[in-house]
């Protein structure tokens, strides 16, 4: 049985029984993956806005379909576009050329049903529940640090000829997304709004947040950031749940993915790592929460480790660049401390939206009352920290692993209790 979904270009929504005759009409899939091959169906998105179904094939790897829906799927009555799946697989063919070993591989693209096809990365981990569990996958950190540097670099005006980044600009034009962004990282937060939802115990720590006007000022400069400095097409929502990881084992490397890219556009060279720093408070207010002191300063730790990568391969990608009589050493300099302070005020407003916001995360969701809210209250002192004071003037080369201690001490006052 199809279902139709109703919209002005009407398409057949993907169901598990479907997926073998929809594969064998995919001629770029059905020649690797023909229905012969495919020994099982399960749909596995539990995310709200799309449909996902893991496909599993007969002497070897298998693939991911995902099909983005015209609404979102926890609530049909909000409108969201089906091209999103468009922005991914062009982000992910720009990624893959420039960071292929960060990104999954992408098989087919079908606008008319709004369905990628995508490897599939069934033995990694989401990165945010093993950070959940404790476990440290040495590495990671400074990988996702080295694929946003190449991202940021390659399809910047650093390695792209002034036409051709006009152009890419332009195919990545993302407003609905970034709309989003826009709405729950940088407003609803900061406003009374039937999103957010906070714990009983931590109404006073929100307003106190919320209303300081240092932290105000501050978001409102980083909205405004986000909405107009379109330095290179970033990943826009590099979260570790948007991360799969896989620890070395004796018949495969480690490995380290970003996936989930459908907010990609045009943005701030710092944005994705910021939000990678912003969820590492999250994990570790969680870990203080529990005791596990140092879990929580290892996970702070790869704050450094990510800003260390991402500085390290943008140079080592520096004399490639496009224009180099143009763009000399010093506006590297300028470009990296600029990135670098984008990054401090992304991860303190995606730090606290978690905690306000609509869309929670497991870190903190999945404590038991009490604990939730010393670490949602930790979190909230943090990110007012990174928002408000960020780095000092003329930080050195050690800035971020000094801001992030500060960061640590900040959580555990208010996470132990």
């Amino acid at each position: 049985m199809t279902a139709t979904i109703g919209t002005e270009s009407d398409y057949e929504a993907l169901t598990a029984d479907t997926v073998p005759a929809y594969i064998a009409g995919r001629p770029a899939l059905a020649a690797h993956f023909g229905p012969a091959r495919v020994t099982g169906v399960r749909e596995a998105g539990d995310g709200d806005r799309n449909l996902v179904f893991v496909v599993e094939a007969a002497g070897g790897p298998g693939l991911v379909l995902k099909q983005s829906l015209p609404y979102v799927r926890t609530d049909p009555t909000w409108p969201m576009t089906p091209d999103r799946n468009g922005f991914e697989a062009g982000a992910l063919r720009a990624h893959g050329f420039l960071a292929g070993r960060y990104v999954p591989a992408i098989y087919d693209e079908d606008p008319g049903r709004h369905v990628v096809a995508i490897e599939d990365l069934s033995d990694h981990q989401v990165w945010r529940g093993a950070l959940n569990e404790g476990l440290r996958h040495e590495g990671a950190a400074a990988d996702l640090g080295r694929y946003a540097a190449r991202v940021a670099f390659g399809t910047s005006v650093f390695g792209l000829s002034a036409p051709d980044q006009k152009a890419a600009l332009a195919a990545s034009v993302n407003p609905q997304l970034c709309r989003i962004t826009e709405d729950l990282v940088y407003t609803e937060p900061y406003v009374r709004h039937e999103h957010n939802r906070v714990l009983p115990a931590n109404e006073a720590d929100v307003a106190a947040y919320a209303g300081d006007p240092d932290v105000r000022a501050a978001v409102g400069v980083a909205r405004l950031t986000f909405m107009t400095s379109a330095q290179a097409l970033i990943h826009g929502d590099l979260h570790t749940g948007s991360v799969l990881v896989r620890a070395a084992e004796p018949w495969a490397p480690r490995s380290t993915k970003a996936f989930d890219a459908e907010f990609a556009f045009y943005g701030p060279a710092g944005f994705d790592v910021g939000t990678l720093w912003g969820n590492y408070v999250l994990a570790a207010g969680r870990a203080l929460a529990l005791g596990e002191e140092d879990h929580a300063a290892w996970v702070l730790g790869q704050a450094e480790r990510t800003w260390q990568a991402y500085q390290r391969e943008f140079r080592d990608l520096w004399p490639t660049r496009v224009y180099p009589r143009v763009f000399g050493d010093a506006v590297l300099r300028r470009f990296l401390g600029q990135a670098r302070e984008d990054a401090v005020a992304v991860a303190g407003a995606e730090a606290a939206r978690r905690v306000i916001g609509l869309a929670k995360v497991s870190d903190l969701a999945t404590l038991p009352e009490e604990p939730r809210a010393r670490a949602a209250r930790g979190v909230l002192r943090a990110a007012r920290l990174l928002l408000v004071e960020g780095l000092p003037e003329g930080a050195g080369p050690d800035a971020v692993a000094r801001l992030f201690d500060r960061v640590g001490d900040a959580v555990a006052a208010a996470a132990r209790g």
